[in-house]
């Protein structure tokens, strides 16, 4: 016999996937009546989306693989404005840039939704009710709906206003435009359901007023928690900052290593937040990783989904080859040029002139910073701890001569297990 799927609410609480919400019994009553349609925003704030804006998205294809119509919204309009950020005012950008944004924006969402069948998920963009609207007609129409005690208790704006630096009312108001949103994707679409982050509740409660007030109906609201650390701390940054989807900021071999990085007590949660395996096999990866922790079954299987899903199966298997071939784990030699290139790009490096004729691996190794000197180069190669190209040196004069180059730009130095370095000839 089948098993029974278990009720969309109920599932996505299980993947720790529901912090806040509106009446959760109605949610859950409307969600089973279904088919639902219902809506994420998503503000064109920076050229590409990032990991934490992953959650939502996949979110959206969780609720629309139970059977719902999801509405992604691009912020051509509010993107404009700026969401208020606990810190300080936003830097307008300027309208061609939010533009160009929006159009990134899209093309990175869409993949990850199914715009086809029963289901079809539909993009849109607030920018096309909102350029006509005139003022009169917003104060009027939508801004008598609005109380100043309500906006001015909410957290963001609260904070801002206790700060030196106050808050604009450009920034005061973006509550209103994010509450017309789902006012109009309710008249428009039939939208009864928003999703957002954590951070966006108050701005999540102030659609569902205003449809309350406006339309005289009930819709609903949820928020996804913030994802962390086990330890507390903040997810989704490097030391060279934010993980962005976009393959020019964040390459899917910084991808693939960001996720393969995770710590043990972290990566289960992970798990079900950003990939799709069932929770029976999401409690076998855990209980895999506690009893072989060095094997990193629950780190790869999140590395290589969430990978595959961004940037596609061919993206994430050269990611994979690239991660086992650095560390002597598979062969430098069959990776293309695309995916070697990306794997070293961090490395220190040691260029090396095409002109000047060969440079010894010790001056390499000096050279790259790995080393403090020649003479503890020398020494190290000695002790049988260098590696050319995952193959030991055991000539102390060892040069790199042009076959070392591969791809005839890249030779990778090792230290020991892990301490990677790059000799590169330069243009």
């Amino acid at each position: 016999m089948d098993a029974v799927p278990e009720p969309l609410f109920d599932a996505l609480a299980g993947r720790g996937l529901i912090s806040q919400s509106t009446d959760q019994e109605a949610l859950r009553r409307h969600f089973e009546a279904g088919p639902v349609t219902y809506y994420c925003g998503f503000d064109p704030s920076a050229p590409s989306l990032h990991i934490g804006n992953l959650v939502q998205i996949l979110t959206l294809r969780r609720i629309q693989l139970a059977g719902h119509n999801p509405l992604a919204l691009v912020g051509g309009a509010t993107g404009l404005i700026g969401d208020p950020k606990m810190t300080g005012e936003r830097t307008l950008n300027d309208p061609e840039t939010v533009v160009g944004w929006v159009d990134r924006i899209r093309r990175q969402i869409e993949p990850l939704l199914d715009f086809e069948g029963a289901h079809a998920a539909r993009m849109v963009n607030n920018l096309d009710w909102t350029r006509e609207l005139g003022a009169i007609d917003l104060l009027r129409g939508v801004g008598k709906h609005f109380r100043l005690s309500t906006m001015l208790a909410k957290e963001t704006v609260a904070r801002r206003l206790a700060s030196d630096q106050g808050i604009s009312f450009t920034e005061f108001s973006y509550q209103v435009l994010q509450a017309l949103d789902f006012r109009e994707l309710y008249r428009r679409h039939g939208c009864t359901v928003q999703t957002g982050g954590n951070d966006q509740w108050g701005n999540l409660l102030s659609g569902v007023e205003l449809i309350h007030k406006a339309e005289a109906k009930t819709v609903h609201a949820f928020t996804t928690p913030l994802v962390t650390k086990a330890d507390g701390t903040k997810f989704g940054k490097t030391e060279s900052g934010a993980v962005w989807l976009d393959p020019a900021m964040t390459t899917p071999y910084a991808f693939y290593q960001f996720w393969l990085g995770q710590a043990d007590a972290d990566a289960p949660g992970y798990l079900k937040v950003f990939t799709f395996r069932p929770d029976e096999e999401v409690a076998d990866l855990t209980a895999a990783t506690l009893e072989r922790p060095q094997e990193r079954a629950a780190q790869r299987a999140l590395a290589w989904d969430v990978t595959a899903l961004v940037h596609g199966r061919r993206a994430a298997q050269g990611a994979a080859d690239a991660a086992a071939a650095l560390f002597g784990g598979g062969s430098l030699e069959a990776l293309d040029a695309e995916s070697l290139a990306q794997a070293v790009a961090d490395l220190p490096t040691a260029l090396v002139g095409r002109a000047e004729g060969d440079m010894s691996v010790v001056a390499a190794l000096a050279a790259s910073g790995v080393e403090k000197s020649k003479g503890s180069a020398r020494r190290t190669l000695a002790s049988g701890g260098v590696y050319l190209n995952n193959r030991k040196v055991g000539d102390p004069e060892a040069v790199l001569t042009p076959a070392d180059f591969l791809h005839g730009r890249f030779a990778l130095l090792r230290r020991g297990r892990k301490t990677l370095a790059l000799a590169e000839l330069s243009p």
